[in-house]
């Protein structure tokens, strides 16, 4: 896929990187994965960080809360699912069992968004695009191409999400065990599964992004040498591609994924 011009409601548009080091992450992200990026002052002070590739934004970085910093929140990327209506889609959330921890409010004039929580706790966010679509490229090298939930609880987050987005669902078995592919209509969204033996003791339900690369191995080689920790080396999944997972320096958890040549 090239550019962007429109996400459907319920596809994955956007994802930015909540972090105590921005100026770090501007290093890190850029020399990984070939961005450019480009400072948009906020209204309250600092910067929104808006990532590129050919041209067009890609993802952000964007510093931590004194508030976020006191509660202990970790550095993450947040995974944005779009919407026609921020508020509407609110509600469901609500009814279906999860949780705002942001009611829906005006990015200036980009969009409308809400931050929610689903039945085992991982966060997710609505977007609802005015001025900024999201993503501007996806699936390409450098830019993002798959988001995949590890959860406490499979059943519950199911249910939740087919309501919330009328998603469709299919399981399918993988090396770890189960493993449910999301859809909105003919298109796949997003992945599910329980919480992998890979996953650190104690670490919350969450998000998982995944961005792109030509090539796994060299591209894990070189975020060894920008400081990540591996946690997933290089391996092989049948008739997808190529992925590992790693946290940054700063300790944000991400993925890469080089595509099967039949994707």
């Amino acid at each position: 896929m090239s550019e962007i011009t429109k996400h459907a409601p319920g596809m994955l548009c956007w994802t930015d990187l909540t972090t105590r080091d921005v100026n770090a992450a501007k290093r890190f992200y850029p020399e990984l994965l070939g961005w450019s990026t480009r400072d948009t002052p906020m209204p309250e002070g600092g910067v929104y960080v808006m990532a590129q590739q050919g041209g067009k934004d890609v993802a952000a970085i964007s510093a931590m809360t004194k508030e976020q910093q006191k509660q202990g929140m970790p550095p993450m990327w947040n995974s944005y699912f779009a919407v026609t209506n921020a508020d509407e889609v609110a509600k469901k959330i609500v009814a279906a069992g999860g949780k705002l921890l942001a009611e829906p409010f005006d990015a200036m004039d980009a969009g409308r968004m809400c931050i929610a929580q689903d039945p085992s706790g991982a966060m997710f966010s609505l977007w609802q695009a005015k001025k900024h679509l999201g993503a501007g490229r996806m699936n390409e090298p450098g830019a993002l191409c798959w988001t995949e939930l590890e959860t406490s609880n499979v059943d519950a987050c199911r249910g939740f999400y087919t309501k919330v987005f009328g998603w469709k669902t299919e399981t399918r078995q993988m090396a770890e065990g189960p493993y449910v592919v999301f859809s909105a209509g003919e298109k796949q969204v997003c992945g599910m599964m329980a919480c992998s033996k890979n996953t650190p003791k104690g670490t919350p339900s969450h998000w998982t992004v995944y961005f792109a690369v030509k090539g796994c191995d060299d591209t894990v080689e070189k975020a060894k040498k920008l400081g990540a920790k591996i946690v997933v080396p290089p391996a092989d999944i049948p008739d997808v591609g190529r992925f590992a997972m790693m946290f940054d320096p700063q300790g944000a958890f991400f993925a890469v994924l080089q595509p099967s040549p039949r994707m």
